[in-house]
């Protein structure tokens, strides 16, 4: 075994890690009222239901004549008089009679008699005579739009835990649902360690560095939907470290560090949590970069997760393994990242013993299929890897290494385009 394989003996990967969490921490059950139209990134507390037909009458699916189609099939050649007009909003109130037609436009609701449309395109209207004649013979059905096409009284909208998207939002508003009930935001600790971190903006003496991983960690936590409360810098000390998660611990429902969760002289987080009476869940992942994260849970079921100080290591281990733990908590329901294999464009050496996650971005190969090319540095502190990058490329635990031409999987940052 190599040094490097003995090394990551005893780790985690990271879906155990958040196994283990996730059998400890307790989850939120409090929830608020709030209005649909705010609800973007909330977690739905209970199943939303359709309390009628959507839509709730039949309607036309484009501009035409509304008419029997039966008497239409019969009649191929008739001259239909047009009775009347139907709009959006302005439904046509009497009864198609036999060889009679409507002037209708999409989205107004059919007239009783009718069961189509004629698209205006295949009709000869005689705006004089008042009469259509129509082109083109009918199937019952046809451009009409079925009450209930969308969604059907009492069926479910969207279900408890799923977190609310432009999508749900847009149908529980088309549905009536001007409120919603959510889940309280989940509560998150957030916190920096080390001596030689200062906030951003404030002047820097030599060996001193800007905060990056606080400012990046509050902005993911707050995509994902949760509240972060800060709590700041925390010198590299048992004492502050200890009273400053003690404070985070009395007020929120998860607390994130980051730094200091090495063996190191200067890493102090394993004592902290020992005063604390926080029980360990792991110390190690057998991922790089992100080896020293550790993990605890409270004697409240509140979990401690304390991240790498390295920017690249951080982001890597709060997407996933953070990430998901947040979400069940929440009351949501994690999704795992997809992974979708795409050819690597480039040679990479590792040692076997832990997954490695690189920074890469996809281009169009010559024979048009996605590729992926290593991006940036790949150091775990170069943290401008990662502004570029389209996703990670994970390199399971027991692979030596990438040659061209290799299937690995695609973790991309963003999901979704739309």
């Amino acid at each position: 075994m190599s040094d490097t394989a003995d090394l990551y003996q005893g780790s985690l990967a990271p879906e155990q890690g958040v196994e283990r969490l996730m059998k400890s921490v307790t989850r939120i059950v409090d929830a608020e009222v709030i209005d649909s139209a705010a609800a973007a990134g909330r977690l739905l507390s209970k199943d939303a239901l359709a309390s009628s037909n959507l839509p709730a009458t039949n309607n036309a699916a484009v501009d035409g004549y509304a008419v029997d189609a039966g008497f239409l099939e019969g009649n191929p050649a008739h001259e239909f008089r047009i009775i009347g007009k139907a709009a959006a909003g302005h439904p046509f109130s009497g009864t198609i009679g036999a060889g009679e037609a409507v002037r209708i436009f999409t989205g107004a609701v059919m007239p009783q008699g009718a069961d189509a449309v004629a698209m205006q395109e295949f009709c000869d209207a005689d705006e004089v005579k008042g009469t259509v004649r129509i082109a083109r013979r009918l199937a019952p059905g046809s451009n009409n739009r079925p009450a209930g096409e969308n969604l059907r009284a009492g069926e479910t909208i969207a279900r408890s835990g799923c977190r609310l998207g432009a999508a749900e939002i847009g149908i529980l508003s088309a549905a009536g649902q001007a409120r919603v009930e959510v889940f309280r935001k989940l509560r998150v600790g957030l916190l920096s360690m080390g001596d030689e971190v200062v906030p951003a903006g404030a002047p820097t003496t030599p060996g001193q560095l800007h905060d990056s991983n606080r400012p990046m960690l509050a902005a993911m936590i707050e995509a994902d939907g949760h509240s972060v409360h800060d709590f700041g810098i925390v010198p590299d000390n048992a004492e502050a470290l200890t009273d400053r998660y003690s404070q985070a611990l009395s007020s929120c429902d998860a607390v994130i560090s980051s730094g200091g969760a090495s063996d190191g002289d200067e890493d102090h987080t394993q004592e902290a949590m020992r005063r604390l009476s926080i029980k360990p869940s792991f110390w190690r992942l057998a991922i790089k970069p992100g080896r020293p994260m550790a993990a605890g849970i409270s004697d409240n079921a509140a979990p401690v997760m304390c991240l790498p100080g390295n920017p690249v290591a951080a982001f890597v281990c709060f997407r996933l393994v953070a990430a998901p733990v947040l979400t069940h908590m929440a009351g949501g329901i994690p999704i795992p990242p997809a992974r979708i294999p795409v050819r690597c464009a480039f040679e990479h050496r590792k040692s076997p013993g832990r997954t490695e996650y690189l920074r890469v971005r996809l281009e169009t190969g010559r024979d048009g299929e996605p590729e992926m090319l290593l991006h940036g540095r790949k150091g775990a502190g170069v943290l401008s890897s990662l502004t570029g990058a389209d996703g990670l490329v994970e390199i399971p635990v027991d692979n030596d290494g990438v040659a061209v031409g290799d299937y690995l999987a695609f973790i991309a940052f963003r999901e979704t385009a739309l």
